[in-house]
């Protein structure tokens, strides 16, 4: 009789824990920051651009947030995670900045003519998530000119970090400012190279 009712409790157990996980409310991020009122207007003269996919480092290409726990602990967030694969996250949110940048739209998709445009690309090498301490990314990335005058063509890496506080919505604005960061370095590369100057790769 004992080991009976053991074994019925055990099993309530293991059915209270599974309610319980089963019922943990998800919560869903976005790297693209809060639009400012109406959209950015492209102002004369200024260069569309084609923002080509971004690579993503395998150990954050996940559904949930993935952070670190320590010097060599990573931990995957069940609970917390991208509305969209990070993939597309960051190249959404880089794509919306580059855009506010640039005074200019991304045109990739569309059909390309013979006007000029840059074609921009970035790999992430480093995307560390650290709840109260920072966000981190680095990125190699290029920027083409393409149907200019005479074409050209810029390669840098970037390594930018931002200080957050605790909690996982601080930790996604700091990736948010962070790509913001980025955005701008190779907007500014890209102006340089649509108005015929010497781009050089930026450093903070």
């Amino acid at each position: 009789m004992i080991r009976r009712v053991t074994q019925v409790s055990a099993t309530l157990a293991a059915a209270l824990l599974l309610a319980a996980c089963a019922s943990a409310p998800l919560h869903y991020y976005t790297l693209v920051a809060p639009a400012d009122a109406g959209a950015p207007t492209p102002a004369a003269g200024s260069l569309p651009f084609e923002l080509l996919p971004v690579g993503i480092p395998a150990q954050v290409d996940q559904p949930q947030l993935v952070v670190r726990e320590g010097a060599e602990g990573m931990a995957v967030l069940g609970s917390e995670r991208w509305i969209a694969p990070l993939g597309d996250e960051v190249r959404s949110a880089l794509a919306a900045d580059l855009a506010r940048e640039l005074h200019s739209q991304d045109v990739s998709g569309l059909p390309a003519g013979s006007q000029p445009l840059l074609r921009i690309k970035l790999d992430l090498r480093r995307f560390d998530s650290q709840p109260g301490g920072q966000a981190l990314i680095e990125g190699a990335w290029s920027v083409r000119l393409l149907h200019g005058a005479q074409a050209a063509t810029l390669s840098c890496t970037s390594l930018v970090s931002e200080p957050v506080g605790p909690g996982y919505p601080a930790l996604v604005q700091g990736h948010q400012r962070a790509i913001a960061r980025i955005a701008a370095q190779i907007a500014a590369a890209g102006r340089a190279l649509g108005a015929g100057r010497a781009a050089a790769c930026l450093q903070e």
